[in-house]
């Protein structure tokens, strides 16, 4: 066994095929409230990102100054998901493919990839457009080589991956078609019965790195015996889904805000979300940074992680800042 292992770990790429870079206005779709437009319009331009189409360059720089790790961990979101359905779009689809081909090309052995919501498609801010969609499910999987879930151990590490779309399924239910929404509860039980039985079967001596893109799941997951009797051996949680440690700390200081019912889907599902944050705290959470960051910080960026395969000391995280 090596005495140390290294990991590279990105989030958030959100890479664009030519495809998506046609859909220049995409994001206004179904706002037709002038006022709500102008909001939207100037959160995306001086604080989220001005430009979603303008950062394919960062993939590259990402995999120019990743030299040879042990392993390479994706935490999801790898298309703009311009039609708000993941990848059952075309579109998207492409996007994801070209973005996870480069990667592989790199590093052909040892690279991970989890889910983000992006895959499986999230209703549009304000236009209530799109939703999850059973085909992006089965799409991601089949067309893209995305596995639900994976368990890998490095010595006394154990890397664990679960999807926080389907983890946290009963706050973006209302986003699904009704038709779908059964088949959806059919695969969250599954997914959380693999997650219970990974839990379960760790060894006292080994320590956990949980890559869970959305922290909408984790009071989820909290609520799982076998996973709630396990919080001490997991060292860190990634998670990604934020983009930014300044959405990261506003999230803290508003958890447990009640949740906002009457403002449409958007304020509705955020606000769930930081009504049970109280319940990130056992988990240890981490953010992976998109690697474009948000527009107000002008960067994202990458980590780099260094392990002692013993688990005798606590893994090394270093930040690689990008800058757009």
């Amino acid at each position: 066994m090596s005495n140390r292992y290294r990991l590279a770990i990105f989030s958030d790429p959100h890479y664009a095929s030519n495809a998506e870079q046609q859909r220049r206005h995409y994001q206004m779709q179904g706002i037709d409230n002038p006022l709500a437009r102008l909001a939207i319009k100037y959160y995306r331009r001086w604080i989220w990102l001005r430009d979603p189409f303008a950062h394919n360059h960062l993939l590259d720089e990402f995999l120019k100054r990743t030299d040879s790790p042990d392993y390479v961990i994706a935490n999801g979101d790898y298309s703009c998901d311009s039609a708000f359905v993941g990848v059952s779009d075309d579109a998207a689809f492409q996007s994801a493919s070209e973005c996870l081909h480069k990667v592989r090309t790199k590093f052909p052995a040892n690279f991970l990839v989890n889910f983000g919501d992006h895959e499986l498609g999230k209703k549009s801010l304000g236009g209530g457009q799109g939703g999850m969609r059973l085909v992006s499910w089965h799409r991601a999987q089949n067309g893209l080589g995305l596995p639900p879930h994976w368990r890998l151990e490095a010595g006394n590490y154990v890397f664990i991956s679960v999807v926080s779309s389907l983890v946290g399924f009963p706050v973006f239910e209302p986003d699904c078609l009704p038709e779908e929404r059964e088949e959806w509860q059919q695969l969250r039980s599954a997914h959380l019965s693999e997650i219970r039985r990974t839990f379960a079967s760790l060894k006292p001596n080994q320590r956990v790195l949980l890559f869970c893109h959305d922290p909408t799941a984790l009071p989820f997951l909290w609520r799982e015996s076998d996973v709630q009797s396990k919080l001490n051996q997991i060292e860190q949680t990634i998670i990604g889904h934020l983009h930014s440690n300044l959405v990261l700390w506003k999230s803290r200081l508003l958890a447990g805000m009640p949740v906002i019912r009457f403002l449409g889907n958007t304020p509705r599902r955020l606000s769930s979300a930081l009504n049970q944050a109280r319940y990130w705290k056992p988990f240890r959470v981490r953010l992976c940074p998109a690697l474009a960051g948000i527009q107000i910080e002008q960067g994202g960026g990458f980590y780099t992680v260094d392990l002692d395969a013993n688990a005798n000391e606590p893994a090394r995280f270093q930040l690689h800042r990008l800058k757009r």
